[in-house]
């Protein structure tokens, strides 16, 4: 017997290769409601043929928060438990039960685990914690974009477990077009949210407008409440991005010192410095910013994670850099580490370009 009446919610368009899947994963709640935001393909037809509860409102202009808003409404007043997802994410199996063995009757929100990107094997590469299941009443979605639940009351109850995972499978064809100006229009609404500023100057790097990134990131640091030392982190390693691609070096090192000096327990800053020296052949630069990064072996839950931090490339850059160095053995050694990671064929070709080299060397 259930103690809790638990509704998952969602918006749709133009999803319907994800129906049965996230259907499927979804099930284990009492009732699932979608709002679709104006398919054109067979979403809705999909959803309804599942049992799902439909409806159709297209959103003029667009908000995600207004549209997580009219979604939620969908859901029953007597829901005791409103779990959130996007129709590209599975929960795995038994999370009903997980559910209801973690929530109290004090609860109000749930933070869980969120694989955001995995590899072809199913291993988390960015993991971190979301926050988007929460009781009924209590909640509404704010900010144009990167919506985000914000609490109606002045106390909040809220749990965090490993115990759940949600896992993420994007649909890398869906265009992210309307971010920027939903970002812009945040940031013009609350010029003063930190972490949508940092969304805002990111977006400018994602759009190649390296000038508006660096004068929107160093806002962003400006902030008073910009304290999280992750994303201040990320947003000078994304000045640099800017400056190098402005190709003013000098600038890009700064600002890369300076990350690493906000966050010595991160390797994302040392691996970019890395990449950055890598890019303008100093070789024994690269070796030295990769020897530090692999002598931090916590990797923290936090969206900020780099994949290049943690997957093959700092194996890669340093078979290359001791390629370049005249170091063949350690060349050899660090293809092979990377091979064990990813047997990408541009590897597996270094490799047998090095093992030629050691045999014209031992002749």
């Amino acid at each position: 017997m259930n103690k809790y009446k638990v509704c998952v919610y969602a918006i749709s368009k133009n999803e319907e290769k994800f129906v049965d899947r996230w259907v499927d994963s979804m099930q284990e709640a009492d009732k699932i409601f979608v709002l679709d935001t104006g398919s054109s393909d067979n979403t809705v037809q999909k959803l309804k043929a599942r049992g799902v509860e439909v409806v159709t409102k297209v959103i003029d202009p667009w908000r995600f928060d207004v549209a997580r808003n009219e979604s939620l409404k969908l859901v029953d007043e007597d829901a005791d438990i409103c779990v959130c997802t996007d129709l590209d994410e599975v929960f795995v199996p038994s999370w009903r039960e997980k559910l209801e063995n973690i929530w109290q009757e004090n609860t109000n929100r749930l933070a869980y685990n969120y694989n955001w990107q995995l590899n072809d094997r199913g291993e988390p590469l960015v993991n971190f914690y979301i926050e988007k299941i929460h009781d009924r009443n209590n909640y509404k979605w704010t900010h144009p974009v990167h919506e985000v639940l914000t609490c109606l009351n002045s106390f909040e109850n809220k749990i965090t477990t490993d115990e759940i995972t949600l896992n993420h499978y994007p649909d890398s064809s869906k265009p992210r077009s309307s971010y920027l100006p939903l970002l812009e229009l945040s940031v013009k609404e609350d010029p003063d949210d930190d972490r949508n500023v940092h969304y805002l100057g990111r977006e400018y790097m994602y759009y190649g407008k390296w000038n508006e990134c660096i004068d929107t990131l160093i806002r962003h640091l400006s902030l008073k409440s910009a304290t999280w030392k992750d994303e201040r982190s990320a947003s000078m390693r994304f000045i640099a991005r800017s400056y190098k691609a402005l190709k003013r070096y000098d600038e890009a090192r700064m600002w890369l010192e300076k990350a690493i000096a906000e966050t010595p327990y991160l390797r994302d800053p040392l691996v970019e410095m890395a990449i950055l020296e890598y890019d303008l052949n100093n070789w024994d630069r690269v070796e030295y910013y990769l020897r530090r990064a692999l002598k931090i072996k916590n990797k923290y839950k936090s969206y900020i994670n780099e994949v290049f931090s943690w997957n093959e490339t700092i194996y890669d850059l340093l078979s290359i850099a001791y390629y370049n160095l005249e170091d063949y053995e350690l060349a050899l050694f660090y293809i092979d580490k990377a091979l064990k990671i990813s047997n990408d064929k541009r590897l597996i070709n270094n490799r047998k370009f090095i093992l030629e080299k050691i045999a014209s060397i031992n002749g």
